[in-house]
């Protein structure tokens, strides 16, 4: 497994700045946001796509991939009932998996608990369907570029569209493709009844990326949450890819959440 970090935690910092942070702290690669790049992903040229790519293999760290991929967009929802609305939305993950693949990332997290809600007047069986029709298309896409969007199961406190990583394994199963599978995320598996380590082996090859942070919505290692048997249950599963590393509270600052962070898990994880 390697171990990762999400870009956001650097607020404010250039892009470069904070991919040779990372690799200095000891990371082996770097999750972008596209957010603090520009507003969409579409204003972002492919010389500036190509210079990031570039300042990664310089440094020595690899882009594991995008996520909080439609923040700060306008007028996108995954099961609008209106489907010009669907529609734009279909088109703008195909835009996110071309961004993807043009900075050499492999995998894209998709949470946007706002713009998969399930609307008033709006049936949990036809919000499923018009959800899956606006992603065929971005993943017969990602299938030619070598990338996999990982849709992520949130708590209902977040969304009332799938809660649960076996809600998500059915959601992501119906396309049949290596392109669609799920991620597993600790602070949204704590909202499950089951043990989070149970998840992670019932979820065995259906899961392809891992957020590490804690139910406080910290990084790992600054709350309750012990890694160990997260960690034992991940190699359990043949898990080989990244545990990467994703808070909600900036408060400790960038330098101390990644050095913490980074220690507690290569101790849980050694």
């Amino acid at each position: 497994m390697k171990l990762g970090i999400c870009n956001e935690i650097f607020q404010g910092w250039k892009i470069e700045d904070a991919m040779s942070h990372a690799k200095r702290a000891g990371y082996d690669g770097i999750e972008i946001a596209p957010f603090t790049l520009a507003k969409s992903v579409t204003d972002i040229p492919a010389m500036e796509r190509k210079r990031i790519r570039d300042a990664a293999a310089r440094i020595g760290i690899e882009i594991s991939g995008i996520h909080w991929v439609l923040v700060q967009t306008e007028g996108l929802h995954l099961n609008h009932p209106d489907a010009a609305v669907r529609g734009r939305t279909a088109e703008y993950f195909c835009a996110l998996v071309e961004f993807c693949a043009d900075l050499g990332g492999k995998i894209i997290v998709v949470g946007s608990p706002k713009q998969r809600n399930i609307l008033d007047g709006v049936t949990p069986v036809q919000a499923w369907v018009w959800a899956t029709e606006t992603f065929r298309a971005a993943v017969q896409l990602a299938e030619r570029r070598g990338v996999t969007i990982c849709f992520e199961p949130l708590a209902p406190s977040e969304t009332n569209f799938v809660n649960t990583a076996e809600e998500g394994i059915r959601f992501a199963k119906q396309f049949s493709s290596p392109a669609m599978k799920i991620i597993l995320d600790v602070k949204a598996m704590c909202s499950e009844v089951k043990p989070i380590p149970q998840i992670i082996r019932e979820s065995r090859g259906e899961f392809a990326y891992f957020h590490a942070n804690d139910r406080n919505l910290k990084g790992p290692g600054f709350g309750d949450v012990d890694f160990v048997p997260i960690a034992a249950a991940l190699r359990e599963a043949g898990y080989d890819g990244y545990v990467s590393v994703e808070v909600f509270k900036f408060e400790e600052g960038p330098e101390v959440i990644a050095g913490k962070s980074i220690e507690y898990l290569q101790k849980a994880f050694g």
